[in-house]
């Protein structure tokens, strides 16, 4: 089928699914004049009207985690990123600042970090904000009796931190010490530039390490052991349902918080979620913890009413290296060239996502806007088709099934490029789809052949994107792993020269791309409309929404 087809019967079928003040006198007036004064300002002035705070979005599903240590997805991630706060945040202008640190100080050769805990963090609990929350919350994730903390990686430039996780080193030499109640100090490997932004991240958010002793389960309902420090506290966690956050009387800037509630749904359903927002019922539509339905993107573009903003994240299907016929290379490659890419962001996704034909965002590897390969390159795709099927000793595919999590958006995509692979390599597709919780479960057993997935940035990093690939298991749902490629990303690590470090990168990110055990789809966009009257919610490069600063005008 030609993509016009295609694209104009996706178009149809979206389409159908829509449809003072008091005022003071001089001291002289008579009290006639005041009484006359008072009369205008009662008839003729309106005093402003008292607006409740209280923002309504909608987060799609379940969070799969809501404990810090073990969460690894962007809804997770978007509730405990106002619950809980780490040494750092990222401000309004996209630059790091102190949040339970109250100051944060580095040594010269970059090795030592000292952070002095604010005097007035405290705990949801009334529990003052200690290092030691800090220190037990870092060394659980990376204690490897908890094996499922896939994030550990991002502490392993601590002097200790891998050793610890992955060789049957001690937790007590991993260099995270709390000097006192109000000092905690780090010392590094390696000189990282971005660590101060890691701490920012979920991952290294503290958590109340007397509370959490006592109550291995706490991270699962709302209950009293669920104790938070950030600017807003758990109401309410009706399971598949509602997420109700509120204001938190104890953190440490309350005052700058205005938002006394936040409401999140779970409305997996697009089209659901756009009916409610036209009615009132949702303030916000879209990213990042929601889609907008593909078919309503042009009207509200048509009608200023469409955000869109940089996004350094990428869209891509993962092939299963270890399922057959995905263990060649030459197969992997021809399902990737015979992706028309240009024709789904333009036809289906329609929020000026850039096709993508390689793994780092052109937002940190400027070159990659124009990737490894090029786009919808069905004849190149047919050429290793034909070398992987003799490698294989095959003459045919068989049937290959496309998994995917539920979503208009990725629903749409899936059937395109089935109708891709079947015109330009003679494939029968058959699609899978699963709710995002049962999907990951799925992917990370390893039930799949080839995946959706996507990977947003958790910080400002080449090496973010790279090292997720680095041994299989956490977020590498591939299998794939290559020695060279490891050795480049250890050798990034201690190379402190910036040009020499980058080189270092874009030669792992080489291999990859030879090997490519996925298959890059688009650079993401932030797409959303919300209220007008939603002022100051900030939404970030790296798909962060922070509620700290907003307030209902």
């Amino acid at each position: 089928m030609k993509l016009k087809k295609w694209s104009l019967l996706l178009a149809l079928v979206f389409v159908m699914s829509l449809f003072l003040a008091a005022c003071g006198g001089d001291k002289n007036e008579t009290s006639k004049e005041k009484e006359e004064d008072d009369k205008t300002e009662d008839t003729n002035v309106e005093k402003p009207a008292v607006v409740e705070q209280k923002l309504n979005v909608n987060i799609k599903t379940e969070p799969p985690s809501l404990h810090p240590g073990l969460a690894t997805d962007t809804t997770s991630g978007a509730v405990l990123n106002q619950t809980f706060e780490g040494l750092m945040r990222v401000n309004q202008q996209g630059e790091i600042e102190e949040a339970m640190a109250e100051t944060a100080e580095m040594s010269e050769d970059g090795l030592t970090y000292t952070f002095k805990i604010r005097p007035d963090a405290k705990w949801s609990n009334g529990d003052p904000v200690t290092a030691q929350d800090f220190e037990y919350a870092w060394k659980w994730v990376l204690d490897p009796a908890n094996a499922e903390t896939d994030y550990a990686y991002q502490l392993y430039m601590i002097k200790g931190a891998e050793a610890a996780k992955e060789q049957g080193g001690s937790l007590d030499d991993v260099a995270i010490t709390a000097e006192d109640d109000k000092t905690l100090v780090v010392e590094l490997a390696q000189p990282t530039a971005y660590f101060l932004e890691l701490t920012a991240f979920y991952t290294f958010f503290p958590v109340n390490h007397q509370v959490v002793e006592a109550n291995k389960d706490w991270a699962h309902d709302v209950s009293a052991n669920y104790v938070t420090n950030g600017p807003f506290l758990m109401d309410t966690w009706k399971h598949k349902d509602i997420i109700v956050l509120k204001k938190n009387p104890e953190y440490w800037d309350a005052e700058t918080v205005k938002l006394e509630t936040i409401t999140m749904l779970m409305i997996d359903d697009e089209n659901t979620a756009k009916q409610m927002y036209d009615q009132g019922e949702l303030d916000w539509l879209g990213s990042p913890t929601d889609s907008i339905p593909l078919a309503a993107i042009p009207a509200y573009k048509k009608e200023g009413l469409l955000n869109i903003s940089p996004l350094a994240g990428v869209y891509y299907y993962a092939f299963n290296t270890k399922e057959a016929p995905f263990t060649n290379a030459n197969i992997r490659k021809a399902f990737a060239m015979a992706i028309n890419r240009e024709g789904i962001v333009t036809n289906i996704t329609q929020g000026e996502q850039q096709p993508g034909m390689a793994l780092v965002p052109p937002s940190i590897f400027e070159e990659n806007a124009k990737g490894y390969f090029n786009d919808n390159d069905a004849e190149e795709a047919k050429k290793y088709l034909a070398k992987g099927l003799e490698e294989l000793g095959l003459t045919e595919l068989p049937p290959i099934k496309l998994s995917y999590n539920t979503s208009e958006a990725h629903g749409a995509i899936a059937q395109a490029v089935q109708d891709m692979w079947k015109e330009n390599l003679g494939v029968n597709v058959e699609l899978h789809n699963e709710e995002w919780a049962v999907y990951l479960d799925s992917m990370g057993a390893g039930n799949f052949q080839i995946g959706r997935m996507g990977w947003l940035a958790d910080f400002n990093d080449a090496i973010n994107f790279l090292e997720i690939f680095e041994t299989v298991g956490g977020n590498n749902y591939t299998n794939w792993e290559n020695a060279d490629y490891q050795a480049l990303l250890k050798q990034s690590r201690v190379e402190t020269d910036p040009a020499a470090r980058e080189k270092l990168l874009r030669q792992a990110e080489d291999i990859f791309m030879e090997d490519l055990p996925l298959a890059p789809v688009y650079f993401y966009t932030n797409v959303w409309t919300n209220k007008e009257y939603v002022k100051n919610v900030e939404v970030s490069p790296l798909g962060l929404v922070q509620y700290k600063w907003g307030y209902i005008e």
